[in-house]
């Protein structure tokens, strides 16, 4: 007989970079009783939950709310400022990046795909100085839009958004600048307003420490008025009716009025905490659970240490191990869940997340559960990660919020 019974005794490492584990405030948020979404108490939670997102992306922009997965933002941002046809430039820094490059050719648009020079193009970061170059070649300015993933879930870079966008002025060019910053939002320090970004795409399920469900479109004024003669069919995705209705604390079709209590919950706890301070965390995490791979003797899938990822760690299994089996195994036998290698790199690579409800116990579980899988895989290892991220944690306090003990 079929059971779904995933829940073994203890709790369970969620250890994947997104969906994240979701804190216990949270789920109790989301337990309260659902309400009427054309009532004066939804209009509340909605002017409420609309004010603060704008803080997470740092804008004073608009930030469009959608009752759908990440991959929905992708295409509401192409479909609001694109005509059938429009050539947009892409950069590769992954599988996400490419998922996204698919989405646009499906929807009709010329994709322009350009990557980091050689064979070790899913290890690097954008080269914001060849998007400049190849604007300056566009003299008639035939690109519509630039492309780019800040957090590269797959691989574990982190891109320098700021740098783009003074490749694009540099370039003296109009196109518009949009970003997938997926995995990057509320984990890694992200600033849509101070960036230039046009159009920023998130979701919910990963620095927000929701469930799936949530998409963003954080909007710039000049996408606004693009928008306005873009002939790509929309209806669902609409800017112009969310952005009115939003006004009042409302949407035009039925938001996901739960998961809006949840992201009213999440947001208090973000900038409860500043979001100085959570970027802080995140990247000590990362950097201690890179001293675990480093003591390992295993590579990192990042190859520029100046762009690696406070969000997660891909890590590199030696030719002839099989990364998913050593994944499976640590599942199996110690009930933690790593990320897969995808694309490219499926079989070769795993990939720790160190994201939002995390703390470095949660975080020296996991790696004690990676180091023994590891080890029981056949993989020899040059030394203890765990204590080497033992060693970090002990040495680098963390800023936390001071609590009064029993």
């Amino acid at each position: 007989m079929l059971t779904l019974d995933f829940h073994p005794t203890g709790r369970h490492f969620l250890q994947i970079p997104g969906p994240s584990p979701v804190p216990d405030r949270i789920l109790r948020a989301m337990s309260l009783p659902t309400i009427d979404h054309r009532g004066p108490e939804f209009a509340a939670l909605g002017l409420k939950v609309l004010a603060d997102i704008r803080k997470i992306f740092q804008t004073t922009q608009p930030v469009v709310i959608y009752p759908a997965s990440g991959t929905g933002a992708w295409e509401a941002a192409m479909v609001n400022t694109l005509s059938s046809g429009d050539h947009v430039l892409m950069y590769e820094t992954g599988h996400f990046a490419w998922m996204w490059q698919k989405l646009a050719v499906r929807l009709g648009l010329q994709a322009e795909v350009m990557g980091y020079p050689g064979p070790d193009v899913w290890r690097h970061g954008v080269q914001a100085h060849l998007i400049e170059q190849r604007l300056k070649a566009d003299t008639g300015h035939s690109i519509k839009a630039v492309c780019v993933v800040h957090n590269e879930t797959s691989t574990g870079v982190t891109s320098n958004i700021a740098a783009v966008r003074r490749a694009i002025d540099s370039a003296r060019h109009p196109a518009l600048l949009m970003v997938d910053t997926i995995s990057g939002l509320a984990s890694a320090d992200y600033r849509h307003d101070e960036w230039g970004v046009d159009v920023s795409i998130s979701g919910s399920q990963k620095g927000l420490m929701l469930p799936p469900g949530i998409s963003f479109n954080a909007v710039s004024g000049k996408a606004l008025e693009v928008s306005k003669k873009a002939t790509l069919p929309k209806a669902f995705w609409a800017w112009d009716e969310i952005i009115e209705g939003n006004k009042s604390g409302y949407w035009p079709s039925t938001p996901n009025t739960n998961l809006l209590y949840a992201l009213s919950e999440s947001c208090d706890m973000l900038l409860g905490q500043g979001l100085d301070a959570v970027f802080a965390r995140h990247q000590r995490w990362s950097e201690g659970v890179r001293a675990a791979v480093k003591a390992w003797g295993l590579q990192i899938q990042c190859a520029d240490p100046s762009v690696y990822s406070p969000v997660l760690t891909g890590v590199m299994t030696p030719d002839g191990v099989d990364a998913d089996a050593v994944r499976k195994l640590i599942y199996e036998r110690f009930d933690c869940s790593l990320g897969t290698g995808l694309g490219k790199v499926k079989g070769k690579m795993f990939r720790i997340g160190h994201l939002g409800d995390c703390n470095d116990l949660t975080l020296m579980a996991a790696l004690a559960g990676c180091e023994m899988g590891l080890k029981l895989s056949g993989v020899k290892l040059a030394g203890s990660g765990v204590q080497a991220a033992m060693d970090y944690f002990s040495s680098h306090a963390a800023v936390v919020l001071q609590r009064k003990a029993a």
